[in-house]
């Protein structure tokens, strides 16, 4: 679309506004129907292909809600289109940018009012919710969901993209077919690496890496690092770091300070441990990287567990992630504000809250 990549998404030239006049709309080829989510800035409709009846997800973003933040859209937007677009290989054929495990971006459209990404249709539901619904679950299943994961994000980093903000949330099940694959998406925070490094502080208190926290350069470890987290949670059904408050739970991240709490983990492998300590660690040039982790026995072997742990994961994740609580946004700005509280903290040692999902800590929960 014309507007796409301008500073000012409300601003046109007579030119651009002819050229625009002449774009189809979204209404030319789609039916909009329901709602299927509410964001900050946007909503995201079921829509209807006029042509042959195909169902897709449709983001509708306001620009007056945006406005000040285009560069944020214009970033998810350039993401998107690097794993969804037709581009030409070395030989001249044609090859696809794209992951089967990644929510793919198909057209965009735009309007006086709006910006719409028409986006691939993902109906199987949100990682939790699924697994809380499951009657079995397993060590196994972890470990084959944590593969698709790191399949999906290894070929996002062999495209020079980082995601920076891995989250459970941020994973659909695609289907509602028991063997659903699992999805990625929101790529708001995503970042294309141009130098190498990047500095940006940014993600979601929990999941973010420690230099991050630290203010340090970072790349492509950010990632595996919240993968790792997520692995963590879904063999227990809690955090690896907890405090009610941000500039205590920085500090845990910082150090790295998390416990296998018995007796959530005491029927979990060993292997699944040696994992999360390899993903989960704090010297970034001794973390994996998504290749080894791929290669690590917990994954690619024989040594996940098949006995259930349905019952304890699922009720430590009714009891530690309402919603109301994971569903809520960090964006850059919070996180500079809590790391500022965290450098006075830094001066002296603080006592370290326990990991375990006490009593207490699910009444606040």
């Amino acid at each position: 679309m014309p507007l796409f990549g301008k500073k000012d998404f409300g601003r046109k030239s007579k030119k651009d506004a002819k050229e625009s006049d002449k774009q189809p709309s979204i209404e030319d080829k789609y039916v909009v129907k329901d709602l299927l989510g509410t964001g900050a800035f946007s909503e995201v409709r079921l829509i209807e292909s006029k042509e042959n009846g195909q169902l897709f997800a449709c983001k509708i973003i306001d620009k007056k809600a945006l406005k000040g933040k285009e560069d944020s859209l214009e970033n998810e937007i350039r993401v998107l289109k690097r794993f969804s677009e037709n581009a030409k290989a070395d030989g001249g054929e044609k090859k696809m940018f794209s992951h089967p495990n990644i929510v793919q971006l198909l057209e965009t459209y735009e309007d006086k009012n709006k910006v719409y990404l028409v986006m691939e249709l993902v109906t199987g539901g949100e990682l939790f919710d699924r697994i809380v619904e499951k009657g079995s679950y397993t060590e196994k299943d972890a470990s084959n969901l944590i593969r698709q994961v790191l399949e999906a994000v290894d070929y996002m980093h062999s495209q020079g993209v980082v995601h920076r903000d891995l989250k459970p949330e941020n994973l659909l099940y695609y289907s509602s077919d028991e063997d659903s694959k699992i999805m990625i998406s929101d790529f708001g925070l995503s970042k294309i690496e141009d130098s190498g490094i990047m500095a940006t502080a940014c993600g979601t208190p929990g999941y973010v890496a420690p230099e991050v926290l630290a203010q340090k350069p970072y790349g492509k470890a950010v990632d595996v690092w919240s993968i790792g987290v997520i692995s963590y949670i879904l063999l227990c059904g809690y955090p690896p770091f907890y405090d009610e408050q941000d500039s205590n739970l920085f500090a845990q991240i910082l150090k790295g300070d998390f416990e296998f709490d018995s007796p959530y983990w005491d029927d979990i492998s060993e292997s699944a441990k040696d994992f999360i300590r390899h993903l989960m660690c704090v010297d970034v040039e001794k973390r994996y990287t998504c290749k080894q982790a791929l290669a690590h026995p917990w994954i690619c072997g024989n040594e996940a567990s098949s006995k259930n742990i349905h019952g304890t994961v699922s009720e430590q994740l009714k009891k530690n992630f309402a919603k109301s609580r994971w569903k809520q946004a960090y964006h850059a700005t919070t996180v500079i504000r809590q790391m500022q509280k965290l450098m006075i903290l830094n001066s002296s040692s603080s006592s370290r809250n326990t990991n375990a999902p006490t009593k207490s800590q699910n009444q606040q929960q």
